[in-house]
């Protein structure tokens, strides 16, 4: 089958080096514009577009592949299918029709739940003991089409979403290499996949830095879940309140859930501050720090922290 692979990052990696060894011809990446990025001497990152360049590949990059110069070049590689992962634009229905079979697209989560940008974190984020990956039949509407093919798997209870990601990408090549071959067999006439239930449709929306903020009115374990979710970006952060001088933001890195039942009448306040742990109060139950970053500084287990920093019990963290 002729492909034409549409991704950015490193989600969609996976897929575009299976489908590269594989019988199928891929004959160009279509990928998002590159952008400088901090702490890399500006240099940008696009980990499929290193991949496309290392196999000689076509490569466009267009501000929106909706465009219509864009639309040409598409119309001109005359692909069986466009296979889409990870990718940040909205292809239109002039778009899909530009291929023989439409298009695919790697998903991760098991849709219709967490539809969107960041299905991994914010399933984390919610406390999700399962998720996956699905394949879809694409349409215009942001992951509505049909599911060709789901996988599912457990979150392990300590694991991040950093953790969970790389995870998931290569959960689901052999699902991409199974729509396709669906497709390939497909009559043409009956139906393909199983229709999502738009009443189960949750959404995932980008991260934004504001997402990181710590609601202490939240239980304790709902901000562990935080933690895990938004590492390494956003971060999950606070304020402490210092005497005198302007907050001080801390990075929460790793927490634990002390308590999980014991309730406060004022959730943000430190409980526990002995030279070697820093308990909070939530909303429900007690929050162990034990690593976080201090704002300009680095990450350090909360003893090294506290040896440097005087907070007694009553101290109180904040929103920010």
């Amino acid at each position: 089958m002729r492909i034409v692979m549409m991704g950015t990052g490193p989600f969609a990696v996976p897929t575009f080096q299976a489908l590269l060894e594989s019988d199928h011809e891929v004959v160009a990446l279509v990928t998002r514009p590159v952008r400088p990025v901090r702490g890399r001497g500006g240099a940008p990152i696009n980990p499929m577009k290193e991949v496309a360049d290392a196999a000689g590949l076509a490569v466009i990059s267009p501000e929106s592949i909706n465009e219509p110069n864009a639309l040409e070049q598409l119309k001109g590689w005359a692909a069986d299918l466009f296979v889409v992962c990870d990718y940040g634009q909205i292809l239109s229905a002039d778009a899909l029709s530009l291929s023989r079979l439409g298009g695919v697209n790697l998903h991760g989560s098991l849709l219709p739940k967490y539809r969107g940008a960041a299905p991994v974190q914010w399933a984390v984020f919610q406390g999700e003991t399962e998720t996956g990956v699905t394949v879809i039949h694409m349409t215009p509407r942001l992951d509505a089409g049909p599911c060709l093919a789901q996988v599912a798997t457990p979150i392990g209870a300590d694991e991040t979403s950093e953790e969970l990601e790389p995870r998931l990408s290569q959960l689901g090549v052999p699902a991409v290499l199974d729509s396709i071959r669906m497709l390939a067999e497909h009559d043409g006439e009956s139906p393909l996949g199983e229709i999502q239930d738009p009443s189960q449709a949750t959404k995932a929306p980008r991260l934004k830095k504001q997402d990181g903020c710590v609601d202490w009115s939240r239980s304790a374990q709902q901000i562990r879940d935080q933690v895990r979710a938004l590492k390494p970006w956003p971060g999950t952060y606070t304020e402490l309140a210092k005497k005198g001088g302007q907050p001080l933001r801390l990075i929460l890195d790793a927490v634990e859930v002390a308590d999980s039942s014991q309730q406060a009448d004022d959730p943000g306040t430190v409980v526990l501050a002995d030279g070697k742990q820093l308990h909070v109060a939530t909303g429900e139950g007690v929050l162990a720090i034990t690593h976080l970053k201090p704002a300009g500084k680095r990450v350090m287990e909360v003893a090294e922290f506290l040896r440097g920093h005087r907070i007694e019990p009553g101290t109180q963290l904040t929103s920010g």
